[in-house]
Parts: structure tokens; sequence; C-alpha cells
């Protein structure tokens, strides 16, 4: 495509993709999104159904980036953030417990007998500890010993991914918990005085749009489009042309309400589906990269609102629910979120079910999703029966790439074939590099791509990775590697200079 300068299209408007569009449009290059939904935001977009405002997966704004923090205040005034306090428990046989785990709090809750058997069982797993721990379950397993793993850790992340703990790889669990052990949170909980300089503790409050995740990237999409940029809404691109010889993407094909038509463009940012972008290639890709991206999995996501008097609210954000003999996964409270989120009076509680397309729950009809999941709620003893006075359904496809054996080998496949046969085709975000990040970590990927076709740098977004220390956690540790849970930060990469390339060229590919 000829011009002065360079047109990006932009596949998706969620967080990676706003943010690419907009970076793009400060630098006054011509930019196009198009949206298969009618809503922006993806998976951070923020429902609204007869005033009520349901936050899909619930997001917490805190970040250790700085370009993200501040960005999220160059789209959104100061005024439109509250700052929230950060609370979630865990259920277990109809009593909470604290999130992280206090060793107090466990002990009373589990009682002195369940507690000498988690104590013993991680005796055990530390004199033998399991021979594989190269999955989910074997590596807890040798961290905390079985019973602790199957009472904290078996349970929820099962529900998560629908698929037994031995079929997640160990890097999930590496992600997720860090080099948390028994023993540390143990001597953390019984002498914090001692180890305080050297365990870190996860932060006490973060940042919240008033009318949830949603306002940011739909005051975002009017910046994009103030700037010049357009956001085309129910649209879907359906191919993408590439040339063979010049190795390049040289055009789309989208459809809306009005019919079909092809969009040039000179570079494309992807944040669908890394699947769905290799298998929309034409002409289409190899045997290889086909399969690799059939072979890519997903699990997708429901959310089942339900509007209750304000006595059976709680102060958490959420509660995990690790009880196998009831299906939801976790419950948020969004009044807990932001007050604007609900009606005086009520809270909307956020009934989670993890689940596959098209499997039992999907298909479900909304009258039937609210049946079961009210009766859920009074099985655990949250609410009353008959308590619940209305509820909403939405419903989220492809919310969470799947850490399955093979999905490291996919990706790899997916990555160099695009390399070698559509150079300027630039996969951002969650779904775009198939990684489970959280939101700051997309935008990074979005930030450092749309610098390389404004201003001609060479940042590599896959080394976009993720810090020791948690990205929720603070620590007052000098030194060595802070201990926590949960997913990291994005570390900011270096360039990738000419010799790099080369000398890894063999590998990637």
């Amino acid at each position: 495509m000829s011009g002065e300068k360079p047109t990006t299209v932009v596949i998706g408007a969620g967080p990676a993709g706003l943010t690419a569009a907009y970076a793009l449009a400060k630098q006054n290059l011509p930019v196009q999104v198009f949206e298969a939904d009618k809503v922006v935001g993806g998976i951070s977009q923020t429902v609204e159904r007869d005033g009520w405002r349901f936050d899909i997966g619930g997001h917490r704004f805190f970040t250790k980036v700085p370009e993200v923090e501040a960005l999220w205040h160059e789209i959104l005034p100061d005024e439109d953030f509250l700052l929230r306090p950060r609370m979630s428990r865990i259920y277990y046989r109809g009593k909470l417990f604290d999130y992280p785990l206090k060793a107090m709090n466990a002990l009373r809750n589990l009682g002195v007998w369940e507690a000498v058997r988690c104590v013993a069982s991680y005796t055990a797993a530390r004199i033998r500890p399991p021979k594989d721990q190269s999955h989910f379950e074997g590596w807890v397993s040798a961290r905390f010993g079985w019973r602790l793993y199957s009472i904290f850790f078996k349970t929820y992340t099962e529900k998560v991914w629908g698929m037994p703990a031995t079929a997640l790889q160990a890097d999930w669990a590496a992600q997720r918990i860090k080099n948390l052990s028994l023993s540390s949170a143990v001597i953390n909980a019984i002498m914090p005085k001692r180890n305080q300089k050297d365990i870190a503790s996860l932060i006490e409050e973060f940042q919240y749009p008033k009318y949830g995740p949603g306002m940011m990237w739909e005051r975002c999409t009017e910046h994009v489009e103030k700037l010049g940029g357009s956001v085309a809404m129910q649209t879907w691109v359906k191919t993408v042309h590439r040339d063979p010889e010049t190795k390049k993407a040289t055009a789309v094909d989208v459809a809306d309400a009005t019919g079909e038509r092809r969009v040039p463009l000179d570079h494309l940012i992807s944040s669908m589906p890394l699947s769905e972008l290799v298998l929309a290639m034409e002409p289409a890709a190899d045997h290889d990269a086909i399969l690799a991206a059939k072979d890519l999995h997903y699990r997708d996501f429901l959310t089942v609102a339900l509007v209750v008097p304000q006595e059976f609210s709680f102060p958490d954000n959420w509660i995990y629910i690790h009880d196998p003999h009831v299906k939801v996964g976790r419950i948020q409270n969004f009044g807990s979120w932001s007050p604007y989120m609900v009606k005086d009076g009520r809270t909307c509680l956020g009934m989670e079910y993890f689940v596959f397309e098209n499997d039992e729950m999907w298909v479900k009809s909304d009258d039937d999703l609210v049946a079961f999941a009210t009766a859920e709620l009074e099985r655990l003893g949250l609410v009353k029966e008959g308590a619940v006075e209305v509820g909403y359904v939405v419903r989220m496809p492809k919310a969470y790439p799947t850490y399955d054996e093979t999905y490291q080998r996919n990706v790899e496949v997916l990555r160099a074939w695009l390399d070698a046969n559509t150079t300027n085709v630039h996969p951002v975000g969650r779904n775009g590099m198939h990684r489970y990040n959280n939101a700051d970590h997309s935008m990074m990927t979005a930030l450092l791509t749309a610098e390389n076709i404004a201003s001609g740098t060479n940042h590599d977004v896959w080394e976009v990775n993720v810090e020791e220390e948690y990205h929720e956690e603070k620590s007052t540790s000098d030194g060595g590697a802070a201990k926590g849970t949960g997913r990291s930060a994005p570390v900011i990469p270096r360039q990738k200079t000419p010799v790099d390339a080369a000398s890894t060229a063999d590998v990637d590919r």
C-alpha cells in the first residue's frame, strides 16, 4: 500500500487493541479498529443491564509499569477513579479463609486434627516429593503437601480450566504461586516482625473506575475517534490477505450489517485469538501451522449476576469457592468494587462459571442459569432462600487461553510461521499472544508495538515478561526473590539487535 503515512488495521477493541490505536492516533497515523462485539473493552468491558453494572472477571487497577499508570490517567481524569480496599477470601466447607492464607485463621477453620494432617502431609512431601513435578498437581503438592493442595488448589483450579490438574503445566503453577511454600507462609504468620523485610504482602487497595473498567475503554474509544482514528463495532474480520512474495499482509476482508468489504493496510495489529488469526490467512498457512492453530484451546466464561438486598453483601471483591459440590468458581460482589455499580439498598453478586462454549452450562437458557445460580448461592448459605430478586447472564467466549501440555509448542510454531510469512502482522494482548496476561501486560505489548510502527524501533514484544514479584505485591525487601502468589507485572524488554536476531533465528524457527 502506498502513501506517506502507514495505515494500521487493529483487530479487537479490548485493552490491547485500543491502547495500540490510541498510541498510533496520537502520532497522527491512520488507524482503523474493527470489533466484533457491540461493546468495547473485551473481557475488560462493563456490561450494563437495567442500571446494574457488571465487571467481567474483576479488574483491579494496579501496576508497577509507569507508562501504563500514566496512560490510565491520561485516558480517564483522576476524579473518575476510586481508591478501593482489596479483599478476597476462600470458601471451604462453609467457612471463609483469609487469602492469602493466614496460619491462625486457617487453623481455626480447619480444626486441630485437620491441621495436623495437613502438616504431616507437608512433611511427607518434603521427605519424599512427587517424582513428576512437570504438572500443576505435582509442583504444588511438592511445596504444600497433598492435603493442602487438595483443599486450597485442586478444586478451584480444575473448575477454572475444566481439566485435571495433571494436564496443566508446572509453569502455570510457578507463575501463580511463585516461591511461596507452607513453611514460609506459617513463619510469616507466626513471626511477622522477624520476617517483615523478607516476605512481600499483597497491596491493600487499588484504583478502580467508578463505573467499572469498561469506562476506561469507552473513553479511550472517544479519544481515538477525536484524533482521527475509527472504531467500527459489530464488524468481523473474516480474512487476512497476504503476499507470499513480500511476506506481508496486504488487506483484510471485514463484514458488518451492510455486507463485506476489503480494507487495505500497511500494518496489522491483532488481539483476536492467535489461532483464529492464523486460520484466517489467505493464502492459507502451512499444514503444521494450521494443526498448531487448531490445537490451541481456550476456556470460556459466564457470569450470572444476582440482585440481592444489601444485608447479603460482603466486604470482599470476590470469594473463591473451593467446594466441589457446586459448579460456581468465584463470587463477585459488585457493590464492593464500586457503589456506582449497584443501586441503593441492594448489591449484585456475580456467580462466575468457567465453561466451554456450547457445553451443558453454556447452552442453558438465561432463565435456567439464573435459577441454577440462585440455588447454588442458597446452598452455600450466603443468602437466605428467596432473597434473589432478579438475575442477568453474561457470556464471554475465549476468556482464558489454556496452558495445556501442548500450548507452548503450538505458540512457538505459530510465532515462527507469522515471523516468516507476515512480517507486518503484530499479535498483542491476552488472546492475541495466547498468554494469560493482566490488562497492564496487554497494554504494554500494544504500546511497544505502536512504537515499533511509528518510530521504527525493534522491540520484541514477546519478551514482555513477568517480574519475579507479583504486580499486586509490595515488597520491603532490599533484594532477593519476592514471595507471593499470582500473575506478575510486565518487564519492558530491551530491543532485539540484529546480532540477537541472527543468533536466535534457528531456535525461534
